[in-house]
């Protein structure tokens, strides 16, 4: 069984940054890919990001793309998401997810975090 826990989250002001970070638990991080997914009040789960298990290859949803950044640390069992130029509507739960598959939809990833709470002020 795989544990996820993801921290980092917080309230910043728009064009401000945040880190988050998911540690992963209870088995190598090394063998999943891994996943980064959003969800704002109201709305449906939003696929944010993914990176492949050796960390070279990641896609990322079309709006984040260039201020979003998804890393990983097979090492320290982490894998990070680093967030810049914030907007308002980045606003939404995080979810960091692992697989044994990847892609853009939830169904791909087996293990869940709990979420961590973004919020970006105008």
């Amino acid at each position: 069984q795989v544990q996820l826990v993801e921290s980092g989250g917080g309230l910043v002001q728009a064009g401000g940054y945040l880190r988050l970070s998911c540690a992963v638990s209870g088995r190598p991080a090394r063998g999943y890919y891994m996943g980064w997914f959003r969800q704002a009040p109201g709305k449906e789960r939003e696929f944010v990001g993914t990176i492949s298990r050796s960390g070279g290859t990641t896609n990322y949803l079309d709006s984040v793309k260039g201020r979003f950044a998804i890393s990983r640390d097979n090492t320290k069992n982490t894998v990070y998401l680093q967030m810049n130029s914030l907007k308002p509507e980045d606003t939404a739960v995080y979810y960091c997810a692992a697989g044994l598959l990847t892609g853009k939809y939830a169904d791909a990833y087996a293990y869940w975090g709990q979420g961590t709470q973004v919020t970006v002020s105008s």
